[in-house]
This record gives C-alpha cells, structure tokens and sequence, in this order.
C-alpha cells in the first residue's frame, strides 16, 4: 500500500517526539492512501509555517493490519465510538496517551466537525445527533501510527 504524509520538508526519519498531540487519534505520525489530500495538507503546512509543499511517500505492507503483530483499530465511518475517540485525543484536559493502539485508521475530523464536536461538548446536541450530523460530510482517510513498532514498518519511497 502507497501512503502519503504532506509537510513543508522532506522527512528523512520519522521522529514521534516532532509530532504534535492532541489530533484526532493522538500523538503520531498520520498519513493517508488519497495523494491529493495529503497535497492539500502540504499547502496548507506550507502557508502556515512557510516553505515548499512536500508530499513524502511510503510503502507499507497491508499484511501488518491483520497479521496480529500490531494493535489496530480501524473506523470504517464516523460513528458514535469514533466521534468519543477523536474528542477524547483532542481533549487537552485528560491524561494522554488515550489508546494503546500502533495504528488507528479512519476519517479526518475536519474543521467543519470541530464545529459539530463544540455544539456536543457545549451540551446542545446529544450523540446520536452529532454522529447523525458528521454522516454527511465528506470525508478524508488518515493512518495514524503511534508507536516505533509501527513506524518501523514504513519504507520511504
């Protein structure tokens, strides 16, 4: 499996200790298969901190979701569980990491659904709205990887 991570530099060696905490699955190193959005992540670092757009690619064997020598969590779809997922890892208030998972795989929360996630939080709609609500946006995929066992197991390209 081709996955892209945009940026404004070039990554020579992954380091989780550069990645930033409190995204939709944690601290870690998020790619995604959809080229274009990991282009339109690259622009938009690159308008935000400067620099060039980058798109760096990596190969990953698929065979280490299912093989059982990784924790994996995959959400197909927003949902309820991975609406709570996404605002318990963005939550700055709990203790952190909040899952033990190498890999989570799913949809990008994006700044629409942070909108939708402060409308719950402030108590104006229960959950079974907002995952109603999330249902029809449109959406992004991201591979998040967690730990140095994950890590590992990207090739770059």
């Amino acid at each position: 499996m081709i996955l892209y991570h945009g940026s404004n530099t070039r990554i020579e060696s992954i380091s989780l200790e550069k990645c930033l905490p409190y995204k939709d699955f944690g601290r870690g190193f998020y790619l995604t298969d959809m080229e274009e959005q990991a282009l339109r992540m690259a622009e938009r670092i690159a308008r935000i901190r400067g620099g060039e757009p980058i798109v760096n690619i990596y190969d990953f064997d698929e065979a280490n979701l299912t093989d059982g020598s990784l924790s994996v969590k995959v959400f197909d779809k927003p949902s309820e569980e991975w609406a709570t997922f996404v605002m318990a890892n963005r939550d700055r208030k709990a203790i952190h990491p909040i899952h033990a998972y190498d890999i989570v795989i799913g949809p990008v929360a994006n700044d629409t659904m942070a909108t939708q996630f402060r409308i719950f939080e402030d108590g104006y709609i229960d959950i079974s709205e907002l995952t109603r609500r999330l249902e029809y946006k449109e959406f992004t995929r991201q591979l998040f990887f967690a730990t140095g066992k994950a890590i590992k197991l990207l090739k770059p390209l």
